[in-house]
């Protein structure tokens, strides 16, 4: 018998590719963080011995969630300045607490817990857009999940950088430290269109041809943002990201839920990303991705949750559930956005944005072994006729028993197995009350 680290033998398997199948009493055989088989359980157990054998008789199997956009450490700020307008809410409570609380300190908090959250919740890989990249990239290392780090620019002065050229400066040297860390890549992460201007944008267009990296960038988020645009520019941000050569295979536009049919054509015909994030976008009141529409056109369209400052979890089972209910009723079409398509764009579809399908996004020999496991055998997920729709539209995170990202156990029964959950929770009382004491917190 061959001799491998992991052998996992579960109830159901949920490649996600080969699309739409899924695997009963099927094995998945990891070894030196990777998969390395993938067969019917009877003949795994003849073939291989695992140095570790888990035995998952009520669980399903899935590729670890990518949550395509985040900003980690505005957990810190879950529930502060909630039932707002987005610019309102920005200006007015978001922004203010930042330049008075922002530090490395605050980024590393609240990046843990969020981290934290995450694996609890099934994620396994996160595309983040924050300040102090290099921080949130330490931590994702420490804790061992894997993450996208924005390289964040800005034309004006934050406590990270002085301007859009410092911002790319220091993105560039952090880039240059990431380069041989395993699960940690790099994006670019100007801001919107309406806090960067032409000529930094131009330079990241260049550099991500150069480096071949995505651009992380919220897009169309609002009506009022497009409004804005047009009166200031005569131009529609997508037609100006456009004109500058942004619009492309490295594009992932965040939000998008200002789309007219010129310009989905535009993204399908150059082959850019969207990244949906409802309930971020329910909350804020700003508006509705057509994602139906977009999916139809052949837009690659992943899904995110946005910061938890707006959210207000982290929670990629309530994602996919709100877009799969979300698209329908956008569309008109109970058929619209089905299961299996919020579980793609859960997982492969926001590994392709990230440039990482053939790393992970779906349990396939040679991938990276990114995995989860869901218990169903709970009364909220009985009776079971169709695993992919139960977890879809019945499941919650809290059956998500056992996580590893390169075949390190992350979540062992519920249990964290990097994080110290009694320190983390010292720390955020302690945040708690410093930023309750702020004038501008409520």
């Amino acid at each position: 018998m061959i001799v491998v680290e992991t052998l996992i033998h579960a109830r159901w398997i949920i490649p996600v590719e080969p699309d739409s199948v899924t695997l009963v009493h099927h094995s998945l055989v990891i070894d030196a963080g990777r998969i390395i088989d993938l067969l019917p359980t009877e003949l795994a157990k003849q073939k291989y011995q695992g140095v570790s054998i888990e035995n998952l008789e009520n669980h399903a199997l899935l590729p670890g969630l990518i949550n395509s956009h985040t900003h980690a450490a505005m957990t810190l700020m879950r529930g502060i300045a909630d039932d707002l307008q987005l610019m309102d809410w920005l200006t007015h409570h978001i922004w203010p607490l930042e330049q008075k609380w922002m530090s490395e300190a605050f980024v590393r908090d609240g990046t843990d817990l969020a981290i934290a959250e995450m694996i609890r919740g099934g994620t396994t890989c996160f595309n983040d857009m924050y300040f102090f990249p290099d921080i949130t990239a330490g931590q994702a290392i420490q804790h061992g999940i894997r993450a996208s780090i924005g390289l964040i620019v800005f034309d004006f002065p934050t406590v990270w950088a002085q301007n859009s050229d410092a911002y790319i400066e220091k993105g560039l040297a952090l880039h240059d430290q990431l380069r041989h860390q395993p699960l940690v890549t790099t994006a670019f992460a100007p801001h919107a269109p309406y806090t960067v201007s032409d000529g930094p944008l131009q330079k990241i267009r260049i550099l991500s041809d150069q480096l071949d990296k995505p651009i992380h960038i919220h897009v169309h988020e609002t009506l009022h943002e497009v409004e804005q645009a047009q009166q200031q520019s005569g131009k529609r941000p997508l037609q100006r990201l456009h004109e500058l050569g942004l619009v492309n295979p490295s594009l992932m536009a965040v939000h998008a839920t200002q789309l007219t049919d010129e310009e989905i054509a535009l993204l399908a015909k150059t082959g850019g990303h969207i990244v949906h994030c409802p309930e971020s976008n329910l909350k804020l009141a700003s508006g509705f991705c057509p994602v139906a529409r977009c999916i139809a056109a052949g837009i690659n369209v992943a899904l995110g949750t946005d910061g938890a400052a707006s959210n207000n979890d982290l929670d990629m089972f309530g994602e996919m559930r709100t877009a799969a209910l979300l698209g329908k009723a956008v569309a008109g079409d109970a058929s619209a956005v089905p299961a299996m398509a919020v579980l793609r764009m859960a997982t492969i579809n926001g590994a392709k944005a990230l440039g990482l399908a053939h790393e992970v996004g779906s349990l396939e020999i040679g991938k990276a072994a990114d995995v989860i496991a869901i218990d169903l055998n709970q009364l909220e997920t009985q009776p079971l006729y169709c695993p992919v729709s139960q977890i879809v539209y019945a499941a919650s995170r809290q059956q998500v028993t056992d996580v590893w990202v390169a075949g390190k156990r992350l979540l062992n029964q519920r249990q964290l197995t990097t994080v110290n959950i009694d320190e983390l929770t010292t720390r955020l009382i302690q945040w708690q009350q410093r930023l309750s004491q702020n004038p501008d917190a409520g």
